[in-house]
């Protein structure tokens, strides 16, 4: 498949709305609308990019930097007909360029431990893997990704 070269940039409500109803396309059977927060994209235009193109939006990255230092990436997602174009690396790599224009000196991204494609996708980027116990409540354990910026 060719390379996605779809400009990005800052997303915006009607972004958020548009990715919402074609949910399926970026998570297939996997129902995330909960963990799609539009109060992120409000707040942290900086670091939630969209590629928008006349077909809809291919790919978004929604993250912000914490007082920490670290750009924190809570989700990120390409579109069904976009996937190995280089559109995942390529919104990664904006989001660390506008959180490091912030001041984060890290990035962080968790998943579930079953998410074998995040974790692969992650590992290729140079990011650390490790599995954190009830990260995310009792019994709930998640993979938490750490890497030094630059990406």
């Amino acid at each position: 498949m060719p390379s996605d070269d779809t400009p990005l940039e800052p997303a915006t409500p009607a972004d958020f709305h548009r990715v919402l109803a074609d949910h399926p396309r970026y998570w297939g059977e996997r129902d995330l609308r909960p963990l799609h927060l539009l109060a992120l994209v409000q707040e942290f235009g900086d670091t939630c990019l969209v590629a928008r193109a006349p077909d809809g939006i291919r790919g978004y990255v929604f993250g912000f930097v914490t007082p920490s230092r670290t750009g924190y990436v809570h989700l990120i997602a390409t579109r069904d007909d976009t996937r190995t174009t280089g559109l995942g690396r390529r919104l990664y790599t904006a989001f660390a360029a506008a959180a490091t224009r912030q001041g984060a000196e890290r990035l962080k991204a968790i998943t579930s431990v079953s998410n074998t494609g995040s974790r692969e996708f992650h590992r290729r980027l140079g990011f650390e893997a490790r599995v954190v116990d009830d990260y995310d409540g009792e019994a709930r354990p998640m993979v938490v990704f750490t890497r030094p910026l630059p990406l």
